[in-house]
Parts: C-alpha cells; sequence; structure tokens
C-alpha cells in the first residue's frame, strides 16, 4: 500500500528535487555525495564547521527558495549567505546519518512513541530520506474556484521582491516588469469586483441585444503581460523564482485566453463566462500540471510559492493494523522558538498535501503525519501541531 502510494506521489517526476533552486541544491549535495567512509574523526573535525555556521546564520531561515530574515521575514539577497547556507545543511545531512545522532534520535522516538514498530525504525537511515525535495506537483487533485486569486498572489510576490530590489539596482527592463505588475494587478482588480457575486453589476438585466464589441477584454489580455513580464525580467537572477512561476500560471491563461472578461453584460452572461473559465481550467490542466498544484496551494494554504523540504522522508507501515507513516524533515539554523514554529509550519504544509492526496486517491489505512527537525544544540523534544507529531534533534558529537 505504502509503496502504491509513493509511486502515486514520487513516480513521473511529480516532485523535482531540483526544479527551481539548481544551483543551491547541487552545492548542497557536495559533502552528501561523498562515498568516503566517514569516520569519528570526520565528524570531529567537521563539528566546529557546523556550530560555526549555525552561530553566523542564526537569524536566517530557507523557504522555498530564498534566504529569509526571521526578524523582519525579509528576503536575504546575499551569494556568500547562501553559499553558506547550502555547505551547513550538507554537512548536517552527514551528521544526521552517523550513528551517534541516529542513537539519540532512536532514544527521543521511543520516549514519545510506545509502539515495537517504531523500535526497529529510525527515520532517514536511508540516503535517499535524506535527501532535499521540491514539492511543486501533484497526480490528482480537484479543481477549486480560486484562479483569479492565485494569480494576484503570484504578480504580488513579484511586486514585493521589485520593490525591494529597486534600491539596489535594476536595469530598465526589469523596472518595466515593475509597471507591468502593477497594470495587470489593476485589471484583475476590475475582475474582481466583476466576478463579486455581492456586486450590484452581477445583479444587472441582460441588454436586450447582448453585442460584444471588438474591444471587449478577454483573458488573452492578461496572457500577453503575463508574456511581457517574463521576458522583462528573465534576465534578472533575483527574480527567477517570480518568473518562474509566471511561467506556469500562463499554462492555464493560455486555455482560457478566448474567454470574455466583460462587465458590460448582465447576471447570466457573466456567470457563462465564469463557468467557461473553470469548464477550461478543469479539463485542460493535468493532473500533473504544475498550473494546478498551484491553485492547489493557494486553495489550501493562501499562497503560490512551491514547497521545500531538506529531507524528503518516507512512508511506513505501522503497525500491522492498516495505519502508515509519512516523515520529512527540516534542518534549522537556531532553537529558537520562532525558527522551530517556521520549521513546524513548513513541515506541516508539505505533509499536509501528501494527507490530502491519499485522501484524494481513495487509498486504504489511516496515514499519520510525523516532521523531524535537527539544530545544534537543540533540546530533544516533542511538540504537537495540529494533531501530528514534530520532533526537535539535537546535532552532537
Amino acid at each position: 500500500m505504502s509503496c502504491r502510494f509513493w509511486k502515486l506521489l514520487y513516480g513521473g517526476n511529480h516532485f523535482i528535487r531540483t526544479s527551481k533552486s539548481a544551483a543551491f541544491y547541487l552545492n548542497s549535495m557536495f559533502y552528501h555525495s561523498s562515498k568516503e567512509a566517514l569516520n569519528l574523526q570526520w565528524y570531529q573535525n567537521e563539528f566546529p564547521k557546523v556550530k560555526e555556521l549555525t552561530h553566523l546564520l542564526a537569524n536566517v531561515d530557507s523557504v522555498n527558495g530564498r534566504l529569509v530574515d526571521i526578524n523582519s521575514n525579509s528576503t536575504v539577497f546575499c551569494d556568500d549567505v547562501e553559499r553558506e547556507m547550502c555547505t551547513f545543511k550538507s554537512l548536517v545531512r552527514e551528521f544526521v546519518e552517523s550513528p551517534f545522532v541516529h542513537h539519540r534520535m532512536k532514544h527521543v522516538l521511543a520516549s514519545f512513541i510506545t509502539n515495537a514498530k517504531h523500535e526497529s525504525f529510525t527515520p532517514f537511515g536511508k540516503a535517499t530520506e535524506r535527501e532535499p525535495m521540491v514539492v511543486d506537483s501533484l497526480t490528482k487533485v480537484t479543481q477549486h474556484r480560486i484562479w483569479t486569486g492565485a494569480l494576484k498572489k503570484v504578480l504580488n510576490g513579484f511586486a514585493v521582491d521589485l520593490d525591494s530590489l529597486a534600491s539596489r539596482g535594476l536595469d530598465n527592463n526589469a523596472l518595466l516588469g515593475g509597471q507591468i505588475v502593477h497594470s495587470c494587478l489593476r485589471f484583475l482588480s476590475e475582475i474582481g469586483d466583476f466576478l463579486d457575486p455581492e456586486s450590484s453589476s452581477w445583479m444587472k438585466l441582460s441588454p436586450s441585444k447582448t453585442v460584444y464589441s471588438s474591444n471587449s477584454r478577454k483573458w488573452k489580455d492578461v496572457l500577453v503581460m503575463f508574456n511581457d513580464l517574463a521576458k522583462c525580467c528573465r534576465n534578472e537572477r533575483r527574480l527567477k523564482m517570480n518568473v518562474a512561476k509566471a511561467e506556469i500560471m500562463k499554462e492555464g491563461l493560455l486555455h482560457i485566453r478566448d474567454v470574455l472578461v466583460d462587465n458590460n453584460v448582465g447576471y447570466k452572461e457573466a456567470q457563462h463566462q465564469e463557468s467557461l473559465v473553470k469548464k477550461k481550467l478543469s479539463k485542460m490542466l493535468g493532473h500533473s500540471s504544475r498550473c494546478l498544484f498551484t491553485l492547489l496551494l493557494y486553495y489550501l494554504y493562501g499562497r503560490v510559492a512551491d514547497i521545500e523540504v531538506d529531507m524528503c522522508g518516507g512512508v511506513y507501515a505501522n503497525g500491522s493494523d492498516g495505519k502508515f507513516c509519512l516523515f520529512m524533515g527540516r534542518i534549522l539554523t537556531s532553537d529558537s522558538e520562532k525558527m522551530i514554529g517556521r520549521g513546524v509550519k513548513q513541515l506541516d504544509q508539505a505533509l499536509g498535501i501528501f494527507k490530502f492526496v491519499w485522501k484524494m486517491a481513495g487509498m486504504k489505512g489511516h496515514l499519520d503525519l510525523q516532521g523531524h527537525m535537527w539544530c545544534v544544540g537543540a533540546d530533544n523534544r516533542m511538540l504537537r501541531y495540529r494533531g501530528n507529531k514534530y520532533f526537535v534533534h539535537e546535532i552532537c558529537l
């Protein structure tokens, strides 16, 4: 059962480990991919480096392909800090593999979980379970009416980063991209007024004769703006994730480009236009579509960024009564409550998507969710969040 579920989610490149931040993760695999047998002396030599990087990066979190200052919640654009974070996470993966950390982790699990199955199994024992992963596509989800909201979320993220980078210097093309973002947001705001069921425009009577002029707006207008936006900002490395998300949303825009968006029509015509959008998106966006996955993220969490985890984990049978456990991991630079809270929420979102698919795919059996976090100097403990267990593990010698 668990193998079938894992193939459903993990097979066919439905989860792409390095899709958005390839350089980031390729660098982070430097230590992890080493085939040399690591002995105690290696760990003793490298532990001071892990402690130093923990101190230097204490207020920095790596979330969804970007570095974030947790005090100001602002994005950190710094190549040196990015390299340090890559090295740090690569080293920690090796320490998680070490016998002494595994022994301690097994002891922590035994302290909180009274189940014979856990006594013979320790998560992240396999190298494949310690690899990073970007959750950016699903094999089976349902369609929800969130299209316009997701588009706005993508554009608002673009606007925030453009404003943040403006003081540091942007070329003329990127500055033009900022104007396109605001124009597109204004267009979508007008659409939002039109689609609001409480809006008086929805309750208008239909004209005696419906005539669509050549100037009637279509979703094609938004597609043109997204094309121009991607073209203007494609060469700005610091906006690569924004551009990637805009490119993803263009898939949906292509399918509905000929659908009218006309607020000069009555209630029934407006309903028909809304119905066309939903039908086309539902029919044309396949199960592996990253555009559809973005819509799901917005529906579940009100966000559009793909979710990354530092260790992809796996699924194992949790007893003989049809129970299974899905586990994933995060590497943290601080044991502060704020950092722990961020780690828990990140894991909760990634694990929650898997459980959503488990239910939608009609899988039999019960799936438990379990998150693990590692940090130098952390107090070993278990936390509960939304009914799930999250373990904090100390990295030490």
